[in-house]
């Protein structure tokens, strides 16, 4: 009983001690489901309609177009704005697929598996497969179906293990495209299919394509007399601050603006120090000795130019115009420069010269290194060379790109056929004669080929290029970033800042506007990070020292623009000359109303202007030859009688009166059916694309790119 007692007096001290310990389990589930919640929000870059898009979906997506940039170009590598393309386009892409999913969902549409295969092998190819090169016949240059499939098969083999790694990549990279194209078909589809109901609810009717055969087909020739709203001054209107506001409500709309951030920043550029320059030249000067006396001319060119030696002859055509006149009028050793132009030194030397064809046309067979090639090559090489079908031996056993045109490589210059494989091969093809089959091997493989033509002998020249930037020493490149490293030191005080930069002979940007989307500061290239670290910075921030390409940029946080509408006093004074303009309008036109003018000349006289004449206006001319955009003149022009003098028309630049001489309609008759057919089609792409565009608009999308780029 006593212990009950101690119990039952203990009894509040035990519930909260329960409680306690149900609430840490609780809470501790929570964190650690919440650690989940937590790392999905930090790696979220965007969310559409509360659909979320990850880093990594996105930086997949960004991946796999840059793979196909670089394998169509023939690059390893993108320039930044190339890449800045890339993260845009690949981010318009995963939003547009979310919310045309979303609304298709909703209509119960879909993509089916056969509409997919119908697209890619069946009667209706997509445009995206039609317009790609890769698929065309050379020689017609038209869409090759063959040529698909032929693609189709090849990186569907299931044995791209026994390939070299070389190979392998390729494929590899082959497939990769593949499926870049059949997510990208899918979404064409989506698009065209959505569209194309949108489109389908709007239809020309024969009064719509009557007015339009008119407004397109009659055309005016127009004398006209104008004066410009310069010719009298502002004070001769007033605007008040009712008007103002009053044009700004209507406009609203029109002044949307994201979140944005005002900064002020310096800008350094990094260039060469004097001592740069004449260490440079001195350099280029003992780099020509070497290169009058040197017979390693390769070597030399490659340890000390910015492009690498080419052992290969080029015809006088292929080659820029200065090397052209070196070239051409220089004997075998000479040497001309160094020429400095452009912060650059330019030396040439005329290697060697020779008479031969400037291009081979080439039929190429390239076995893989499987180890046993060399049989296959002795049996395949026995085979053309008893009448066997090159084509179709190329189309089953080749694995070169070509293999889909039967071989057919086509036409090489020597560097072309260095770039396909390598100087073995470019030295083999040049040296072959004609329609004889030959094979050599290298790192790829096994190659059978034979050259089917040449073009006739010409001169060929082969020359060594050294060209050689001047560009700043690490001491020089340190000696900048100190001094500016310095300023900052000593200016920590943002609103300081201003004069301390013109003391120390820096320029300071002042008041400049930069949204998330940005990917420049100004015409700054390589400056989207001084843009990120704006964004994560408050008022009154001084950031680190940036390099943006040749500059070190520094930057400071002046204020923060709220997502919305721009305030009225930032585009008040264009409201006004818009007002001043319509006020000058009307006063003009008012008074040259009271004048009871008649003719055209007395109206010109009055304007203190000439008379002055265009042709061929009609309803649809977008800007009037000598005018500019007037389209209130255009549609006045399209309803005045001809031969009668205009009432003042008030335009966008002045105040215009006309006279129409003569009207003409062209000599194409009408025809309503085919008039309606191509406004249905016009109207079927607009909509269309403003349906998709108007999703868009209404999504709900969060962009939380700036945290990532």
């Amino acid at each position: 009983m006593a212990t009950l007692e101690k119990i039952r007096n203990k009894a509040g001290l035990l519930v909260i001690v329960v409680g306690l310990a149900l609430f840490a389990f609780i809470i501790g589930d929570f964190l650690n489901s919440g650690s989940t919640f937590f790392r999905q929000t930090q790696e979220k870059i965007a969310e559409v309609n509360g659909e979320n898009i990850s880093i990594q979906d996105y930086q997949q997506r960004i991946e796999e177009m840059t793979e196909i940039y670089q394998m169509q170009s023939g690059t390893s590598s993108l320039p930044e704005e190339y890449m800045t393309q890339i993260r845009q386009s690949v981010f318009d892409g995963m939003v547009q697929e979310i919310v045309l999913t979303e609304a298709m969902d909703k209509l119960g549409m879909t993509v089916s598996p056969e509409e997919l295969f119908d697209m890619v092998q069946g009667e209706n190819i997509s445009p995206m497969l039609l317009q790609n090169q890769m698929f065309h016949n050379p020689e017609t240059g038209a869409f090759d179906k063959t040529a698909l499939l032929n693609f189709l098969k090849t990186i569907d083999d299931d044995n791209i293990a026994a390939y070299p790694a070389e190979q392998q990549a390729q494929l590899l990279q082959y497939r990769n495209f593949w499926l870049f194209m059949e997510k990208n078909i899918k979404l064409q589809r989506m698009e065209q299919k959505y569209s194309s109901l949108i489109s389908k609810a709007i239809s020309t009717n024969s009064l719509d394509a009557k007015e339009a055969y008119n407004a397109s087909s009659i055309n005016s020739n127009i004398l006209y007399a104008m004066q410009s709203y310069n010719s009298i001054p502002d004070s001769a209107v007033n605007i008040n601050k009712n008007e103002i506001e009053k044009l700004y409500n209507q406009r609203k709309d029109a002044y949307k603006q994201p979140e944005s951030r005002v900064i002020k920043y310096i800008a350094v550029d990094i260039h060469p120090s004097q001592e740069d320059y004449d260490k440079a030249n001195a350099d280029i000067e003992s780099i020509k000795e070497e290169l009058i006396e040197s017979q390693n001319v390769a070597d030399l060119v490659n340890e000390n130019s910015e492009i690498p030696y080419l052992d290969v002859f080029f015809s006088e055509s292929a080659l820029e115009p200065e090397m052209k006149q070196f070239a051409t009028t220089a004997s075998v050793g000479d040497v001309y420069g160094p020429v400095f132009e452009n912060n650059q030194y330019t030396i040439f030397k005329l290697i060697d010269k020779t008479i031969a064809p400037d291009s081979v046309k080439i039929s190429h067979i390239m076995l893989a290194n499987t180890g046993n090639e060399t049989a296959l090559a002795d049996s395949l090489i026995n085979v053309l060379r008893s009448g066997g079908d090159f084509q179709a031996i190329a189309r089953e056993y080749s694995m070169d790109q070509a293999a889909q045109n039967g071989g057919e490589v086509g036409w090489l210059t020597e560097m072309g056929a260095l770039r396909y494989v390598n100087e073995e091969f470019k030295n083999a093809v040049f040296s072959a004669p004609l329609n004889e089959i030959r094979q050599m091997k290298s790192l790829y493989g096994t190659h059978i080929y034979k050259i089917t033509e040449k073009t006739s002998n010409v001169i060929k020249y082969k020359v060594a290029d050294i060209q050689m930037t001047v560009s700043p020493s690490s001491k020089t490149y340190s000696n900048i970033y100190n001094e500016l490293n310095q300023f900052i030191s000593r200016n920590q005080n943002m609103d300081k800042m201003d004069e301390a930069a013109k003391e120390a002979g820096y320029n300071i940007q002042t008041n400049v506007t930069v949204t998330a989307n940005d990917q420049t500061l100004g015409s700054i290239q390589q400056s989207r990070p001084v843009i990120r670290w704006a964004f994560q910075n408050k008022k009154g921030s001084i950031s680190e020292i940036f390099e943006a390409n040749d500059k070190f940029v520094v930057a400071a946080v002046q204020g923060t623009i709220p997502e919305g509408y721009r305030p009225l006093s930032s585009v008040e004074p264009i409201l006004k000359s818009e007002l001043i303009a319509e006020k000058k309008g009307n006063k003009i036109a008012e008074d040259l109303k009271a004048k009871s003018l008649t003719s055209l000349d007395a109206y010109a006289q009055a304007m203190n202007t000439s008379v002055d004449s265009v042709k061929f206006i009609n309803f649809n001319t977008q800007r009037i030859a000598g005018i500019g955009m007037e389209p209130r003149l255009n549609a006045m022009i399209s309803l005045t009688e001809v031969g009668k003098v205009s009432t003042p028309v008030v335009g966008n630049n002045g105040v215009y009166v006309f006279q129409v001489y003569e009207r003409n309609q062209d000599n194409v008759e009408y025809n309503e059916t085919t008039q309606i057919s191509t406004m249905d089609a016009a109207n079927t792409y607009r909509f269309g694309y403003q349906a998709v565009q108007a999703l868009i608009n209404d999504a709900d999308i969060e962009d939380n790119r700036i945290r990532f780029y």
